[in-house]
């Protein structure tokens, strides 16, 4: 179970028994090992798959989001005049799954650790692999179109994720030309004009810019001029010139990230009297002059909610002293943290930087070494991944959390402007970051016992076991009783 029994493949695409167009150029696809699987091994005749009854749902589902007019893709697909000259590379970049370059963007690994329990999981099935793979292997035929699913409603592109928010927060103007230098730093204070604190249920950052939605861009950037916006929220002194006193930390906007959507139990605080604090931009040129801002958008829980867990977990990871060497793949970094409280890991958010191509999480507790995620990195797509509520790690306070990253500084990472180049720790994407961006919660020892009660009751048997509860099947400790000297005994 050890995260590091991991050593990348790295295969030439001309040694795979696979044939590939013009279009699947992508360095990407070249240095990945592909997950390949038979049609036949899912009781599916490949000859029988089609795009209208299978290929067209799996897109409907996982990919349109993005692969439509006015989506943040390169090129739309939700028609089979669209889908069928990509079938080949459609085939390729599925197959990747996991890895840099992977579509769609979602970089679980499937045979290691919690896979499988996340929420809002668009990731491809080895099933649905199958299919597209027999189906681009057999002339991607189209079908008998009345097998086509009913097309999902995009008519309100600027729809919030999250549903109508409570309060939406509007940042200042910028504009950035068609070429130049990126912009780094403060944008300025918004003030909530809360009269109340409020508990958030969930929060959404969205980029609303000057391109038309027709415009076709060969890139995700291309469509917009924020790369990230780190900040955070407190009261707004008497003045208005700063934030003072107690910040509230909130999850950092960053390109093709999902919404944040905090558990029932563990609300964020939005402070009457408070504003956001736009602290740390980044903004980049994208070939078109661009003006834009960033749109807040938060949902709240009652007036009369109280969160039960208050207290945030430690963040692992390491942004200062990083030494990372040029030309040399698999390099490691590692983090380590005692547990000093029980804690429940809520979400999972790998943040590296171009050399990135790996994250694990490990809990070891006393001789035990569990690894409870691993997720493959690409900096194009820095997601977030949620665990399902029943399926989060419950880690004893003692417990050794240990995350690791995986950097790859060759030419065969597309995402390294040079090989050559040492780097160290800093904010722009030429120098590194190793830092876990997911969030925990901590327990007390009540709430840790009657957590793992809950996820007991759910298990069949002894033999069922769950690898992000390392004490579940411990045996239960009985009520203590003063014995006839004083002392504690066990009943």
């Amino acid at each position: 179970m050890n995260a590091r029994r991991f050593a990348f493949s790295v295969l030439a695409l001309l040694a795979l028994p696979v044939a590939v167009s013009a279009q699947s150029h992508d360095a990407s696809v070249a240095n990945h090992e592909l997950h390949l699987y038979a049609a036949a091994d899912f009781g599916i005749n490949p000859a029988t798959v089609t795009y209208s009854r299978d290929i067209a749902p799996i897109l409907e589902r996982s990919c349109v989001s993005c692969h439509r007019a006015g989506g943040g893709a390169p090129m739309s697909l939700r028609s089979y005049d669209e889908v069928r000259p990509m079938a080949r590379r459609i085939r390729n970049r599925t197959a990747i799954r996991d890895r840099m370059g992977a579509m769609p963007p979602w970089f679980v690994e499937k045979d290691i650790g919690i896979h499988s329990a996340f929420k809002d999981d668009y990731s491809l099935s080895s099933e649905e692999l199958a299919k597209i793979q027999a189906w681009a292997d057999n002339g991607a035929p189209e079908g008998n179109r009345a097998d086509m699913p009913a097309p999902r409603d995009f008519a309100d592109s600027g729809a919030w994720t999250i549903g109508t928010p409570d309060l939406v927060l509007r940042s200042v103007d910028k504009t950035m030309p068609p070429v130049g230098p990126d912009r780094w730093g403060d944008i300025g204070l918004v003030p909530t004009g809360l009269t109340e604190d409020r508990y958030v249920m969930a929060v959404e950052v969205r980029e609303v810019n000057d391109i038309p939605a027709e415009n076709e861009s060969s890139t995700v950037g291309g469509r917009y001029v924020f790369h990230h916006m780190t900040y955070t929220s407190g009261v707004l002194s008497e003045d208005g010139t700063e934030v003072v006193g107690q910040r509230t930390s909130w999850p950092i906007h960053e390109v093709g990230r999902n919404a944040d959507v905090f558990p029932d139990k563990a609300g964020r605080l939005l402070r009457a009297g408070s504003a956001l604090h736009l602290g740390a931009s980044h903004l980049h040129a994208n070939g078109r002059e661009t003006t834009g801002h960033l749109e807040f958008g938060f949902k709240f829980f009652p007036p009369d909610y109280e969160p039960e867990y208050m207290n945030r977990g430690p963040r692992l990871g390491n942004g200062v002293d990083i030494d990372v060497a040029p030309n040399k793949a698999n390099q490691e970094f590692h983090s380590y943290q005692v547990l000093q409280q029980h804690t429940k890991i809520v979400a999972f958010e790998p943040h590296l930087h171009a050399p990135g191509v790996r994250m694990c999480m490990e809990a070891i507790w006393g001789h035990n070494q569990f690894t409870l995620s691993c997720v493959g990195y690409s900096h194009n797509w820095v997601k977030q991944y949620v665990f399902e509520d029943d399926a989060a790690p419950l880690l004893p306070k003692g417990t050794i959390l240990h995350v690791i990253g995986f950097l790859d500084t060759t030419e065969a990472n597309p995402n390294v402007a040079d090989s050559r180049n040492w780097a160290g720790g800093g904010r722009r994407s030429v120098s590194n970051m190793f830092i876990d961006l997911g969030y925990s919660v901590t327990l007390t020892e009540e709430q840790f016992q009657a957590e793992m009660a809950a996820r007991r009751a759910m298990m069949k048997d002894r033999n069922d076991y769950d690898v992000g509860c390392p004490l579940c099947w411990a045996p239960v400790v009985t009520d203590m009783e003063e014995g006839p000297t004083g002392g504690r005994e066990n009943q």
